[in-house]
């Protein structure tokens, strides 16, 4: 089994019971597959910062295509003994896997506004984002301007830095999962995210998600990640 898939295993599924068969008849399905996360609201409980309409596609249609990814690349990697059919299939774990792994976070960094979505309350996060970047709206336009930059698909994410103890802010291309920081906020910023309603501009889409981010569920990430 390859480290990403490991990685995507533990981040986004509980562990699952096996049955006891003999190991050399497990398969993918007797091992247990990656499935879609439910979302924690209604897909039009972001409205109007996200629309319904995007939220069903992104989850139901694009998520549920990198979980089947997934599964096809570990049962086709489970399969193998080849060396080089193994090396083959990095792209697909990593691609699919990381696409599921962000997407998992990034659900849960979503809330709706009245219900959490958008408050940043006076606590450890906030006093680390002050501590860290000036300001809580300073960190808010560091992250939109370096996200915005992203070239093509990507990831704009504040991390935590276990080696610095700071937060800081980077990006990963396509669907590459947060490996050099743990992730306390992630926005997507493939088109699908957000071109439905927001079409070409980045910016608007960017200035409208702090309406309906978890800062609660970011700083819980925040006091795990810093321990």
């Amino acid at each position: 089994m390859s480290i990403l898939t490991t990685i995507a295993r533990s981040a986004v599924r509980a562990p699952r019971p096996i049955a006891r068969v003999p190991a050399a008849s497990l398969s993918l399905a007797a091992r247990g597959v990656h499935t879609l996360p439910q979302l924690d609201y209604p897909y039009n409980a972001l409205e109007p910062h996200i629309s319904g309409q995007i939220m069903e596609l992104h989850h139901k249609k694009h998520h549920q295509t990198y979980v089947n990814g997934l599964n096809a690349a570990e049962e086709a990697y489970a399969k193998t003994d080849s060396p080089k059919e193994r090396i083959k299939l990095q792209s697909a774990l990593k691609f699919n896997g990381g696409g599921h792994i962000n997407h998992s976070l990034f659900w849960k960094n979503l809330a709706p506004a009245g219900q959490g979505g958008g408050e940043l309350s006076a606590g450890p996060l906030k006093e680390k984002i002050e501590a860290d970047f000036g300001s809580v709206d300073a960190f808010k336009k560091k992250l939109n301007t370096v996200t915005a930059a992203v070239q093509g698909s990507g990831w704009g994410w504040l991390g935590y830095n276990p080696e610095t103890k700071k937060l800081e802010i980077v990006t990963t291309p396509n669907q590459d999962p947060l490996l050099s920081h743990v992730p306390i906020i992630g926005i997507d910023i493939w088109e699908h995210a957000f071109y439905l309603q927001y079409q070409n501009v980045k910016a608007d889409y960017l200035t409208a998600i702090w309406n309906v981010i978890d800062f609660k569920e970011a700083e819980r990430r925040f006091l795990e990640a810093s321990k």
